[in-house]
């Protein structure tokens, strides 16, 4: 017996127990190996015209003996020599393949693609196996010859005499596996079963471009004898067949010209377990000095567990048609994490056990290019076809939305166009580009409400004010989407009219463009605004000037009125936008970073109850309601008791208006019940 160095040992055992992760890897690496011996070979015979190879035979075969609880991965490659097998397996760490790929850089072009690369692959049988055999032929040579390991202290090499039934006939190796002893925590057996060997291939070495065949039992039914009678039943009789596991070409690799779209959808079905098909596909394929193929799709509904905890992003990696990883977070980023696909590259850097990549400049290329394309298929998606675009931000929306509150607004120029939302003056979904081309002359901010209903929201007072003026407002029902506007500030809006400092400056521009010349247009930030804050800015100068007289009119009794609720709001005051009489008498407000639907938000947040952030409130009252007046006979008779059964119901009433819950349900109804 050769014995292993002491290094090699060392990195023997490491190799074993501790670089991978997953045992069931052994057979992808295996497999990977024996298509890297069937390159060469195939690379021979293009410059050896003795090699003469027919390339439809070319294939790897496995067989499982149940009985003798062993594993072969054969292949009709270029196999080794005895010298070989010493340097390639003897050395722990050796890569045969990727020296064979450094010297034959020129001449494999597109035709081979050899996948070694760190010359371990191999040690991973001994993850299953307590004894590993090497049965090889070279190409050209007439000897066999046999490498055994145990894996532990070290190996031999020696002749496979012809008339050993292990001699191999032609050229091409034979890797047999005896499986370790089953324990109370793994079952060696299971890698013997047909099902189990036929998942890994498909799962690992589904787009290996040689056939990988075994063997497989089938039944069928046997025919029906010439002389049986009417009460024949159906016999049926086992039989074995060989079957291609693997389909080798990937779908992602043709071009899309080739490619049906039921091809596409039944591979999306397929391989990301939807019974759906995708909302949309598309490809992506990337030359140069970092060359990669990526076939990516938008579900047409969102899975189940998307906003969980335990749900996975990533797409599905491989390099050189062999899985790499089933989810590679680091490509797709948080706010399209319900993009699925695959991306194949045989350039990538990964590390020594191929399960995970080295964090470098290549995965970040990858990375931009694919949220581009992402982005840009979304964009189409909005302009050419709305009713699928509105179905897909109703499944995915809200995660693009997380995505700029997330960022702190630094990802809103690229996913603010992507944002949908409820317009109340059109009743449809609109962009924030829709809404500024919308917007009435002299309006410079977006305005929006926030809540749990829609319809609620039309009927607060404050967004029926706004529509009265003619403005538009977004009605906003996802919990994210306070803290969205709140992050981006405001929003660009493009080719909008141009807004003239002075008349002169207008009339000048109307009179070019009479006399032909196109109108001007500009790019404006438009603050977004919401609704119910107190700095809300619809009123005109002289109904401005007119809450401030009856406000300074009538301080004695908004002082009264901030006593009686106790703490409840930072001021009472006379509205601004609430000014006729067919308006709601009141309304509460919000000043500062807090809004009222912000604090409902974070209430129900794990961190939420009394630690909460907490609005600061403001009741608005309408100066032209006959409550008013109410209110101020009340005060002026002295009627301290009616006055603060008034101020209490009306700022309950707000509060229920706004879809806000009331601090003391017991007393508001004690309250109805004392003014009925």
């Amino acid at each position: 017996m050769r014995k292993f160095k002491t290094e090699s040992k060392k990195l023997l055992d490491l190799m074993i127990n501790s670089i991978y992760t997953n045992r069931e890897i052994f057979l992808r690496e295996l497999v990977s190996n024996a298509s890297d011996a069937i390159d060469k070979l195939y690379l021979k015979s293009l410059t050896d015209a003795s090699a003469n190879v027919d390339q439809a035979n070319l294939a790897i075969t496995l067989t499982a003996d149940k009985d003798a609880r062993t594993i072969t991965v054969s292949d009709n490659g270029i196999g080794m020599t005895a010298e070989e097998l010493e340097k390639n397996l003897g050395t722990i760490a050796h890569s045969g393949s990727e020296e064979f790929k450094a010297e034959n850089a020129e001449a494999q072009g597109d035709a081979v693609d050899i996948i070694g690369r760190f010359g371990v692959g191999f040690y991973s049988a001994f993850m299953v196996a307590k004894e590993v055999s090497v049965v090889t032929r070279a190409f050209g040579s007439d000897e066999c010859n046999r490498w055994t390991s145990d894996g532990v202290e070290g190996y031999t090499i020696s002749a496979v005499p012809t008339d050993d039934p292990a001699y191999r006939a032609t050229c091409g190796t034979d890797v047999i596996m005896a499986l370790k002893d089953n324990t109370d925590d793994a079952s060696y057996d299971e890698y013997t079963s047909e099902y189990t060997l036929k998942d890994l291939v498909k799962r690992y070495s589904n787009y290996v471009r040689y056939p990988v065949q075994m063997m497989v039992t089938k039944s069928r039914q046997k025919e029906k004898p010439a002389d049986a009678g009417d009460d024949y039943k159906p016999e049926w009789e086992s039989y074995e067949e060989l079957e291609t596991l693997n389909s080798m070409t990937p779908i992602w690799k043709k071009r899309a010209a080739d490619v049906e779209q039921s091809e596409y959808d039944e591979f999306y079905k397929s391989t990301f377990h939807d019974w759906e098909a995708p909302a949309r596909t598309f490809s992506l394929h990337a030359e140069g000095s970092l060359e990669y193929d990526a076939l990516l799709f938008i579900p047409g509904k969102a899975p189940f567990d998307l906003y969980s905890r335990d749900y996975e992003k990533g797409l599905e990696l491989y390099s050189s048609n062999v899985l790499i990883m089933e989810k590679c977070a680091d490509l797709v980023p948080d706010y399209y994490n319900f993009v699925r696909g695959v991306v194949d590259s045989s350039d990538i850097t990964l590390n020594i056990s191929r399960e995970t990549l080295q964090q470098n400049r290549q995965l970040q290329v990858m990375a931009r290019r694919i949220e581009k394309k992402i982005t840009s298929e979304l964009e189409a998606m909005r302009d050419n076809d709305r009713e699928a675009y509105e179905k897909f931000f109703d499944n995915f929306g809200r995660g693009i939305k997380y995505g700029i509150y997330s960022s702190y607004g630094m990802k809103k120029d690229e996913l603010a166009g992507l944002l949908f939302f409820w317009s109340a003056k059109n009743e449809k979904f609109v962009t924030l580009q829709e809404y500024a081309e919308g917007m009435v002359e002299g309006q410079s901010q977006i305005y929006y409400a926030a809540g749990d209903d829609r319809d609620r929201l039309a009927k607060m007072p404050v967004v029926k004010a706004a529509l009265a003026k003619g403005y538009d407002v977004l009605l906003c029902t996802a919990d994210v989407d306070e803290f969205c506007f709140q992050a981006m500030r405001d929003f660009t809006a493009t080719g909008l009219a141009k807004v003239y400092e002075d008349d002169a400056a207008r009339e000048a521009a109307e009179k070019a463009q009479a006399d032909g010349a196109e109108a001007e247009t500009e790019d404006r930030a438009l603050m977004l605004k919401n609704v119910s804050s107190g700095d809300l800015d619809l009123a005109t100068d002289e109904e401005k000037t007119a809450a401030e007289k009856t406000a300074k009119a009538n301080e004695g009794l908004f002082v009264a009125m901030k006593d009686t609720l106790d703490g409840a709001v930072a001021k009472v005051t006379v509205s601004a936008h609430l000014t006729g009489e067919g308006d709601a008498p009141s309304c509460v407000t919000a000043e500062g970073p807090v809004s009222l639907e912000m604090e409902q938000v974070l209430a129900a947040g794990p961190d939420g109850g009394e630690n909460a952030p907490k609005a600061t409130r403001v009741l608005e009252v309408n100066a032209s309601h006959p409550v008013f007046a109410k209110l101020q006979a009340a005060q002026e008779a002295g009627d301290a008791e009616k006055l603060a059964l008034y101020t209490s119901l009306l700022y309950d009433q707000a509060l229920l208006t706004e879809g806000l819950p009331v601090a003391d349900p017991v007393a508001f109804a004690q309250n109805v019940c004392k003014l009925m």
